[in-house]
């Protein structure tokens, strides 16, 4: 029998990381007595999670290390319909070989964060299409639509928006959500002795649905809690960069990008950051704020942020790359950089274009790559010897010999060259 932490749900809302609960403080008493089994669902509406999906994964993980049982939901029967809490408008749907394709990446993830040998409390992956793939309309609509009011559904506050936006609305489809949701917590607690789902606030609605039909078709006492969407103080959307999500997968973002997305929090955000993302004590966080706040200068919550939330995602070796690269280019030896470091600068850690000669000047190639506003900036920083191609000094009598400075064998690897101008503006090429 695992170890049962009591004081799991006061550390959570010590984090901020409770926005809702269902049965008052019930919860907390029914945690405490034993180890219970928790899920939290993942549709599959892209082919990685991105950073927004970092709170319930690590909050399953959280209740693991406290002594309880998660579940992780894929959702290859929901990713097919799509979830309308809070959209704008109706999702794209997916064909079924796509959602197929994803839910195997998906249950890739999320088996990174949550332990499968713990015992009695090992985690678990489930799949909603395996109960719900075969089972008739009839049969669903008289076995849980009967359970469900119309009207009800209609005053959810997801639904509501949809509903009352001029010229959006929502599909029956999108509308059903809600039912199969809900049926995947009667499910769980069949299948599962599922007692308890979590999941962001805009799930609540989703949420109490489930609680309310488990207790409608099992009788059983099960319960809902909801985490806060991530917000930034400054209003700007989480997660998101001028180049885009910050995606989880090492392909869709490197691990020097996703540090460096952490390393660039903002003071306002950064305490709350640590609450939520690390696994840090409350208390230990508390002394990093009380020190940088005493400290003159750059805080030090960033640089643990960075590390902390890089480790967790992409382990030792994609932290230490991740660290590797970003004090190269700040001190500008990049010498040491490894074929697999230039990989991710190409892939997202550096501007980078395909080198492209035609002959023209190097002030002509640099200005066009966007390292100067014009060729007679480039000009400049020759004269100063401020530019370097691979760490050669080049000098203003080399500019009209690019095709000699990029010659083939002068790549790194074969393949990159790493063009400095300054003292900090870099392009990649490749070739």
């Amino acid at each position: 029998m695992a170890n049962i932490d009591k004081g799991l749900l006061a550390d959570l809302e010590a984090r901020g990381l409770v926005a809702q609960m269902t049965g008052d403080r019930a919860l907390e008493t029914y945690l405490a007595e034993g180890s219970r089994t928790l899920y939290c669902g993942f549709d599959p509406t892209a082919d990685s999670l991105h950073i927004g999906s970092l709170v319930p994964l690590l909050t399953l993980k959280r209740f693991q290390m406290a002594g309880h049982k998660p579940l992780a939901l894929v959702g290859g029967a929901t990713g097919l319909i799509g979830d309308p809490s809070f959209k704008a408008a109706e999702r794209k749907l997916n064909t079924p070989d796509v959602v197929a394709s994803w839910v195997d990446k998906l249950k890739a993830q999320v088996s990174a964060f949550i332990d499968f040998e713990a015992g009695s409390n090992s985690a678990e992956v489930v799949n909603n299409l395996d109960w719900t793939a075969n089972m008739d309309v009839l049969t669903f609509l008289r076995d849980v639509g009967k359970h469900f009011s119309v009207n009800n559904m209609i005053n959810k506050e997801s639904v509501k928006q949809r509903i009352e936006r001029e010229g959006a609305g929502i599909s029956f489809t999108e509308f059903t959500y809600m039912l199969l949701q809900s049926y995947d917590f009667a499910e769980l607690y069949q299948r599962h002795n599922c007692t308890l789902q979590i999941g962001g606030s805009d799930q609540w609605g989703n949420i109490t649905g489930g609680v309310d039909l488990a207790r409608r078709m099992h009788g059983g006492q099960v319960f809902g809690l909801t985490l806060p969407l991530v917000t930034k103080a400054d209003g700007t959307k989480f997660g998101k960069t001028e180049s885009g999500t910050i995606w989880l997968d090492a392909k869709k973002t490197s691990p020097y990008a996703f540090y460096q997305f952490w390393l660039n929090t903002a003071d306002a955000d950064v305490y709350k950051f640590l609450r939520y993302f690390t696994f840090l004590s409350v208390a230990e966080i508390a002394d990093i704020e009380a020190a940088d706040a005493a400290a003159q200068g750059r805080p030090q919550a960033q640089g643990v942020l960075a590390r902390e939330v890089t480790r967790l995602v992409h382990g030792v070796e994609g932290l230490a790359a991740a660290e590797r690269i970003t004090e190269a280019l700040f001190a500008g030896d990049t010498a040491g950089l490894s074929e697999a470091d230039l990989e991710q600068l190409a892939q997202d850690g550096l501007p980078s274009s395909a080198l492209s000669l035609d002959g023209q000047p190097l002030t002509q190639l640099l200005a066009d790559a966007g390292m100067a506003p014009s060729g007679k900036q480039v000009k400049d920083a020759l004269q100063r010897k401020a530019v370097e191609v691979n760490k050669v000094t080049i000098g203003l009598e080399q500019n009209m010999e690019a095709a000699g400075i990029f010659a083939k064998e002068k790549a790194l690897f074969g393949k990159y060259f790493l063009v400095k101008l300054g003292k900090k503006k870099y392009h990649l090429f490749t070739c």
